[in-house]
């Protein structure tokens, strides 16, 4: 059974990090356009916090959460841009409190979550190790969002390491939400560490194989980035196919983005 501290504590540092890059933005800085159709900065801190409410709902109230997948399951296509919109149209300060607050209870909630619990989601139930590594995902993925629109280069840090585990644990669900039955065989992957370390997952012998750097993973995973634009290298067809479709998200699969012609 995972112990969740670590992951929790890697969670919060990496919220911190976020904040004190928000934090002094100007009301026109809030307002920039993200490389996200039609959201705003105002919009990514207003769909974490959006999202953190209901991971909370999910530990703390599993019947409040089932009434929130009705209502997503009713306007599938509308209801996440609904409650960033909804959260953008509060003032910066009002947003940042609303953000703040949602989120240092989320983390209470799962530090005080007992053992071998698991929570309802949008996908599969969640362990509060899980829950908590889904949050960071998306604190990470959303904030380089926001660093494109203030023209900010954020340094990785080996918290993506969370991030990769997630990548590769979702490899089967990526080939279902396509519509694809997943390979039946394990792929090795070979990725290297912001802090030059090699992290490795599946067999040493696995024919299907991906290698690369970390971070160029992690923007693949979270469609942060084009493939085509990255250092990842897919050796044999089930692996290739993979880095085409990989998703670490819940949900549909995304449009993910236009090749830039240059890596990250």
């Amino acid at each position: 059974m995972a112990d969740p501290t670590p992951v929790i504590d890697d969670l919060r540092a990496e919220t911190e990090e976020l904040d004190l890059l928000v934090a002094e933005s100007s009301p026109e800085q809030w307002a920039l356009p993200t490389p996200a159709p039609g959201w705003t900065l105002a919009h990514q801190i207003a769909h974490l916090a959006w999202t953190d409410r209901s991971a909370l709902l999910a530990v703390t109230d599993e019947a409040a959460f089932r009434a929130l997948v009705e209502k997503a399951l009713a306007a599938p296509d509308s209801f996440v841009d609904e409650g960033a919109e909804d959260g953008a149209r509060l003032a910066p300060a009002e947003l940042l409190r609303t953000w703040r607050s949602g989120r240092q209870a989320l983390e209470q909630a799962l530090r005080a979550a007992p053992p071998g619990a698991r929570f309802p989601w949008y996908g599969p139930p969640m362990s509060a190790a899980s829950m908590a590594t889904a949050r960071l995902m998306e604190t990470w993925a959303h904030g380089l969002d926001i660093a494109d629109a203030l023209s900010v280069v954020r340094t990785p840090t080996d918290r993506l390491g969370h991030v990769v585990r997630l990548g590769v644990r979702t490899r089967d669900f990526a080939y279902t939400v396509h519509g694809s039955t997943p390979p039946a065989d394990a792929f090795r992957v070979e990725l290297t560490s912001p802090t030059g370390e090699l992290w490795t997952y599946g067999p040493e012998g696995a024919a299907q194989r991906v290698t690369g750097p970390a971070l160029d993973f992690c923007l693949l995973v979270t469609q942060r980035a084009h493939r085509a634009d990255l250092a990842l290298i897919a050796t044999g067809p089930d692996a290739d196919h993979w880095l085409d479709i990989a998703q670490a998200f819940a949900g549909p699969p995304g449009t993910g983005r236009s090749p830039q012609g240059s890596e990250r």
